[in-house]
């Protein structure tokens, strides 16, 4: 337990970095997996086909291998980074905006095809259908499956501390050296900071369920 108030400060600096890649990648994987899902019902093939091609290759390739291509294989291929949290942030928003546009796809699957087909009657185009009239109904019902992605996303970031990036998972690696005799306590500590990001959003994601239960 000694270990964990003299080393609050790491860990406070490890759960600020925790926060700021999770709040960057996950407003990043929030827009590109919304314009995902749109080119996934996109008439056009060709968006249809780099939707899906993209959304598979993602979901089905292992964290660290993305992880592993931003941090040494593009910076081998000349684009550096000044900060290994930028090639952190594109592995971590290219890995969930993936599971983003599978889960705002089926929230598009979810809004009834007549009205669709009830805007386009009226002479409205497939951005304005999709804008005006699909998206919105879509984006209400996907909140709570969406906010289980982004706790997935906090959790997934502890891989950044592979990658010489302190944040809270990389600071417990440097306080598990230090203190070698008392590496149960610093896991323990890593673990409540965890918890203090994922729990309330977790209470976040059942209370928005059943509001979104009861609209329905």
């Amino acid at each position: 337990m000694d270990a964990i108030f003299a080393s609050l400060p790491q860990y406070w600096d490890g759960f600020l970095r925790t926060l700021f890649l999770a709040a960057v990648s996950g407003i990043i994987a929030l827009v590109i997996g919304t314009l995902l899902a749109a080119m996934r019902v996109s008439p056009v093939a060709a968006l249809r086909g780099f939707s899906m091609f993209f959304v598979e290759v993602a979901r089905n390739t292992p964290l660290t291998i993305i992880f592993f291509f931003a941090a040494i294989v593009l910076p081998r291929l000349g684009i550096k980074f000044d900060q290994f949290e930028v090639a952190a942030i594109i592995a971590l928003s290219g890995y969930t905006s993936a599971f983003v546009a599978e889960a705002v796809r089926s929230g598009v699957n979810s809004v009834p095809v007549g009205q669709a087909e009830a805007a386009r009657s009226i002479g409205l185009t497939f951005t304005q259908v999709l804008g005006l009239i699909i998206l919105p109904q879509a984006l209400r019902t996907v909140v709570p499956p969406m906010i289980n992605i982004i706790i997935a996303l906090v959790k997934n970031s502890s891989v950044a501390g592979a990658f010489f990036v302190l944040e809270l998972f990389g600071y417990g690696k440097q306080l598990a050296n230090e203190y070698g005799d008392k590496v149960l306590w610093v896991l323990v500590g890593v673990a409540f900071f965890y918890l203090l990001i994922t729990v309330p959003l977790g209470i976040l994601a059942h209370f928005v369920e059943r509001k979104v239960a009861i609209a329905r």
